[in-house]
């Protein structure tokens, strides 16, 4: 490995056209300019993750966490956008664009961090209009930077404006959880028209299992009944469609519990 210094100038070099290519607050406009930030901030991410190893770098990361998480947040953001104008889903959407995606994972924040800035907003609750909307975008902002939450955004900002100043954040946020995970997972069984005990089972033990399983007779057991023979029969698609919901599902409540 090469000395603290020489990855540090790297480091700092980068951050410096980062700062200056792509000020926070102004929209990256083009394809090439959104690649060429693809690769800066992916670049600095492989720095950094360099760099924590060093005692020296403690305190030296230049850019303040806000700056972080915003920067974060438009990765995150192209990173989306990418993956759906390439109808894929792998970390490498093209042969010229890499995301560094489980670099931010190492990163991002999890749900005791978001329960810790809910209390502060509930803290600010009483105290003035900007104070109590600053708190509030606090939580936005982090749950914008965190690849694993950002899609658990709805639910987590429903949560924060249901509550007031002197709820039991803990009590209230397992108690919230359960509730939504119980009514969206109904929905679905409605929806797709699902054997309710056999679906309730399945989603419980993917939760247990850690996993949506796509293998196996687990999930034909929660269709409905249809003869495979029937003219017209859609099976095949029937399966595919839960199977894609689930999985949403389960992505969206994994980790929240």
């Amino acid at each position: 490995m090469a000395p603290y210094g020489d990855h540090y100038a790297t480091y700092q070099q980068k951050i410096a056209d980062l700062l200056d290519r792509f000020p926070l607050g102004k929209e990256i406009v083009g394809e090439q300019a959104q690649k060429d930030f693809i690769r800066l901030f992916g670049a600095i991410l492989s720095l950094r993750n360099i760099l924590v190893v060093f005692d020296e770098f403690a305190g030296h990361e230049i850019l303040t966490p806000r700056q972080t998480q915003d920067y974060q947040s438009v990765y995150l953001d192209l990173y989306e956008d990418f993956r759906r104008s390439a109808d894929g889903d792998k970390e490498s959407i093209s042969e010229d664009v890499v995301f560094e995606i489980e670099l931010v994972k190492q990163v991002e924040v999890g749900v005791d961090y978001i329960l810790m800035l809910v209390r502060e907003y509930q803290g600010q609750k009483g105290n003035g209009a900007d104070k109590e909307l600053e708190a509030r975008e606090n939580i936005a902002r982090a749950l914008d930077a965190s690849a694993s939450l950002r899609n658990k955004k709805d639910l987590v900002m429903a949560f924060v404006d249901s509550i007031s100043a002197d709820t039991d954040t803990d009590d209230a946020w397992r108690a919230y959880i359960a509730h939504k995970k119980h009514d969206e997972l109904e929905q679905i069984i409605t929806e797709e028209n699902l054997k309710p005990g056999p679906a309730r089972d399945f989603v419980k033990d993917a939760f247990r299992n850690g996993e949506i399983p796509t293998g196996g007779t687990a999930i034909t057991k929660i269709l409905p009944p249809v003869s495979r023979f029937a003219r017209g029969n859609n099976h095949g698609a029937k399966k595919a469609v839960v199977l894609e919901k689930l999985k949403a599902f389960f992505d969206r409540f994994s980790s929240l519990s």
